[in-house]
Formats: C-alpha cells, structure tokens, sequence
C-alpha cells in the first residue's frame, strides 16, 4: 500500500511560498512545481501546472497501461502545461516570464515513473542510502557536466540558481524521464531546490533513516537551520 507525506515552508526568506504540489489517487500521481517570475507570477505558474499535469493525468491513467503510455501521457500533461502557463503569461503584461519547474511521479506495479523539467529533483531512497534520480536542467549542471567546475564548486557557485528549463518560459517543453524500480522499504522523494540546496544527502539520510512521518518535517527544519534561503517543499512516497 503507498503511503504519503507532504510539507511545505516558505523559509525563512521568501515573503511567500511560490511552491505548490498535488497527490492524487492514493499516492500514485504526485506532482511538485516551483514557481518563479516575480511576486505574482510564480505562485500563479505553478499552481497551474500542478492543476493541469494533475488533471491530465487523472484523466487518462489506468493501472493497465504499457510503460511507453505512462510515458506518452507524462509527456502530454507537461506540454498541456507548458502551453497554459507560456500562453497566460502572453496575455498578461504583468506576468511575462513566469515559469516553474517540476517533478511528477507515477507509482505503478513496483516501478516509479518520473518525469521533470528544471531543478526539482527526485530522490531514491533504500537500504543502500540515497540515490539522485533526476538530473538538474540547470546551468552549473550544464558546467559540473562539461569539467569546467567541481562537484565542490557546483554547491557554492553563484548561478546556481539559473535554470535552463522551464514549464512556460518557451512555446514548447522538452521533458526528461526516468523509470526505476520501485520496491517495499523504499522511499521516493520530490523536492524544491529549496530542499537540495540546502541539505546535503548525508543530512537527508540522517533524517529520514528511521522511516518515521515526522522525518520530513525535520529535513525542512534542517533546510531552514542552514540557511531557508527559499522555499522548501518535499513530497515522500513510500511502497
């Protein structure tokens, strides 16, 4: 049976949180954005997304799908929106540039699939300890790839937060997924960069190692005692 936890925390700097999530199904879809562009547009672009990919998903998923068509249909509830938010911020002056990024998962049948645009990320977490599933769209990732930074230098550097994809920043979206086995013990977790930026997978192992619900909420205190630079949003799914 899935299990689920949710928290989200504005930090200890944002005057609001711009982060927004949806579970659905018992804890088979769940989706994490994280809205920028501004006081009102981030709030707006994320919470649309999360609306939209929810409700996509919601519509088409059944329990009997191939793999290819959880993929097929991941891909289509991001494009959808990516075309609602890029086309909301065309219409209103006072939104251009919104974006956000996000994550989503479909737990189905002992697999995780995960699709994501941006630096929302999904962890695994298991026996073995912490694995990283997604791979940030992010320019000190474009750099750390390259050899032109260290991994050291990639956690300080001062672009880290520029972003080199996007839900509605463009007319079209390219989406990045993955497809992991998924088994009894194991966590899976979406998160803000508010999260991963300011916790490192130690810390993150040393919260979450008993299995207990209250594990997420000390990783957001732990984000907030380093720093809560941002907002802080994570999502648990556990099989």
């Amino acid at each position: 049976m899935i299990k689920t936890w949710a928290v989200t925390d504005t930090g200890l700097v944002r005057k609001e949180n711009q982060d927004t999530y949806r579970i659905a199904r018992n804890g088979d879809i769940c989706v994490v954005c994280d809205g920028m562009g501004g006081a009102a547009g981030g709030n707006i672009a994320s919470s649309l997304a999360v609306q939209v990919i929810s409700s996509k998903i919601n519509a088409s998923y059944h329990p009997n799908m191939r793999d290819s068509s959880i993929c097929n249909m991941l891909e289509s509830a991001l494009s959808a929106a990516n075309v609602e938010v890029y086309d909301l911020a065309q219409e209103k002056a006072d939104l251009r540039g919104m974006g956000t990024t996000v994550v989503c998962a479909v737990i189905r049948g002992g697999q995780a699939f995960i699709a994501h645009a941006g630096d929302s990320r999904a962890y695994l977490f298991s026996a073995d300890g912490l694995q990283q599933v997604t791979t940030d769209h992010s320019m000190v990732q474009d750099l750390l790839e390259s050899g032109k930074i260290t991994p050291d230098e990639a956690k300080h550097h001062p672009n880290k937060n520029i972003i080199t994809r996007a839900i509605g920043v463009d007319s079209a979206i390219k989406i990045d997924f993955d497809q992991i086995d998924f088994s009894d013990g194991q966590v899976l977790l979406l998160c803000t960069d508010g999260l991963s930026n300011y916790v490192d997978n130690d810390e993150m192992v040393s919260a979450i190692s008993d299995g207990q619900y209250y594990a997420y909420d000390r990783l957001v205190q732990q984000a907030n005692k380093n720093g809560g630079g941002d907002n802080i949003t994570v999502v648990a799914i556990s099989n």
